[in-house]
């Protein structure tokens, strides 16, 4: 779902808005209801990654906790949501417990005193998944081109400035590329980023060598292991081209990894 997509001006101009800065958010969607309630089908809210609802509307306290919940946990686990609210009494029926999954659907208790039921959809709405390429060899280069193509935000990495912590709901990868130039100023500096997955343009005996040099200088020994070195599927790959399509194909591959049911893999 984009902005231009929202019918309620307000949400879409809040979501433009939180789109441009980078902030990660849900919107949520009443898209079924049962019995009485306040808030109808096509009803929405704009909630923020700790479970705020920032704009719109959807119901009660007594849904606003639901939803805080499913947004959170959306965010942590990188996919949308699908709740049912249900009165205790309609749950105890069907012989449902707050909280259970049921083929992808999670249950919650409504205690609103109009004890009707309704399912919500918490669609999330991330930032582009951010790459930081450390290096300026031509695989450095080629990988930036190519990754732009493939909606990343691709920054380039430098040792002398901090790089910012990542929020809820962002993706971090790094590529160090630099081939011989500042290896290992730039290794440690992309180990100190907290990436959710961290590369190595170069052979296995090179990058040894670093890893002994990095743990000298007081990285952790896990934190080094968890680097993949050489980047990059094994396809083959000869010119910088290449090689930066097979690296790009792992890091697409690294990012979709929680996104996909083993069905659709097959």
């Amino acid at each position: 779902m984009t902005p231009a997509e929202l019918t309620d001006a307000d949400i879409a101009e809040l979501a433009e808005d939180m789109r441009e800065r980078g902030e990660p958010f849900a919107i949520a969607t009443v898209i079924r209801t049962l019995g009485a309630t306040a808030a109808k089908p096509g009803a929405k809210a704009l909630v923020t990654a700790e479970g705020t609802i920032l704009q719109g509307w959807i119901g009660g306290g007594c849904v606003r906790s639901a939803i805080a919940q499913a947004t959170r946990r959306a965010m942590s686990e990188g996919t949308p949501q699908l709740i049912s609210l249900h009165p205790q009494d309609l749950l105890d029926e069907k012989g449902i417990a707050p909280g259970d999954d049921i083929d992808g659907v999670k249950f919650a208790r409504n205690g609103c005193p109009s004890k009707g039921s309704m399912d919500i959809f918490v669609e999330l709405i991330l930032p582009l998944p951010q790459l930081i390429i450390y290096g300026e060899a031509p695989v450095a280069q080629s990988l930036a081109r190519l990754a732009a193509q493939f909606q990343w935000s691709v920054v380039a990495g430098t040792v002398d400035r901090e790089v910012s912590p990542v929020s809820a709901g962002e993706t971090r990868m790094i590529v160090v590329a630099t081939q011989g130039k500042n290896d290992l100023a730039c290794l440690q500096a992309a180990l100190e980023a907290k990436a959710d997955f961290t590369a190595f343009v170069g052979s296995r005996k090179k990058f040894a060598v670093l890893s002994q040099k990095l743990i000298a200088a007081g990285v952790p020994a896990e934190a080094v292991a968890a680097v993949q070195a050489p980047a990059g599927l094994a396809i083959g790959a000869v010119t910088p081209d290449e090689i930066a399509l097979s690296i790009l194909a792992q890091l697409t591959e690294v990012r979709r990894r929680n996104q996909r049911t083993e069905d659709e893999h097959g």
